[in-house]
């Protein structure tokens, strides 16, 4: 497993070198001038000159993009265009939120598509079971901007269940009312996808000849589906949920921006709109490192599910 892990950190590297040329690339492509921006609107062509050489900005991209892969090296993010703020101390403040945005996510879709997804296997051809598939076409079909309209229209505005603006602290000093809107909001387009391909992979199992063994030998029918059904059949899922985890990053900056959850999301978002070019590069890097990580422990999932792929 060691050597599969420091394979997969090896073959990582140059892709998250890869994503942070190119975003680098077209921020520099962005209408705006960082130079311009710092010095301000009324300054003179002499100072914004002055500012850009001091930047190194007039340099080639290729060199610049080197100099910043140095900077990052020895754990200098640079400084907000905007705040003033270092680059780092933003981050720091925002990952925590968005990492219980996308724990909280993925603990109400994986638990609800899982089991969704092998109650209508079980069920197959009854009515439970076109329920079941009927609703993960729907909430495979509605975007998460909906979602988020109908949970703050109804659970947040008109009820009064839940806030369903800002973060009102850490989920360990009563910030979890807060944090439910919108993990319900990241997490209902995952169900869907997780509960269909649990159902065809469970399908698949259960005609196997080890779950008939399973079942001659008397074995409960829930120790049937639960050890040996459902756990041979959750590679494919877990393939599913690696992948649909690096869509929730995509979804969780719409989700942020929706609740102003002070996420990185949000903050790459602000970043770009303003032309904060060193925050926007640093929000994206740490986007990049978080979708490689869940790659990397989808792999180690892996070899834990089927222990024959550590072999190969």
């Amino acid at each position: 497993m060691g050597r599969q892990i420091v394979h997969r950190l090896l073959i990582s590297f140059p892709a998250l070198l890869g994503v942070l040329f190119l975003c680098f690339c077209l921020l520099q492509v962005v209408p705006a001038d960082p130079a311009m921006i710092i010095a301000g609107p009324d300054a003179k062509a002499e100072t914004i000159a002055a500012i850009r050489l001091e930047l190194g900005l007039d340099r080639p991209i290729p060199v610049q993009f080197a100099e910043y892969i140095g900077r990052v090296l020895r754990g200098d993010l640079g400084r907000s265009i905007i705040s003033n703020k270092m680059v780092s101390e933003e981050l720091a403040l925002t990952i925590g939120p968005t990492v219980e945005l996308m724990l909280g996510g993925m603990l109400i879709a994986i638990p609800f598509g899982l089991t969704l997804g092998t109650l209508a296997a079980v069920r197959r051809g009854t009515l439970v079971d076109r329920a079941i598939m009927a609703v993960s076409v729907a909430g495979v079909s509605m975007p998460v901007f909906f979602i988020g309209l109908v949970l703050i229209q109804y659970m947040g505005f008109q009820w009064g269940l839940f806030p369903f603006t800002g973060r009102t602290g850490p989920i360990w000093d009563g910030g979890l009312p807060s944090l439910v809107l919108p993990a319900l909001t990241l997490g209902s387009v995952l169900i869907g996808p997780i509960a269909r391909l649990t159902r065809t992979a469970v399908l698949e199992v259960l005609g196997a000849d080890y779950v008939r063994t399973a079942r001659a030998k008397g074995l409960r029918e829930t120790v049937v589906i639960v050890h040996h059904a459902l756990r041979n059949a959750m590679i494919p899922v877990v393939t599913l949920i690696g992948l649909q985890a690096a869509f929730l990053l995509g979804g969780a900056v719409v989700t942020e921006t929706m609740f102003s959850w002070p996420g990185v999301g949000r903050l790459a978002v602000g970043a770009i709109v303003s032309s904060d070019f060193p925050t926007a590069q640093g929000a994206i890097m740490i986007l990049a490192i978080a979708f490689l990580s869940i790659n990397l422990i989808v792999d180690v999932l892996y070899v834990y599910l089927d222990p024959r792929m550590q072999r190969s």
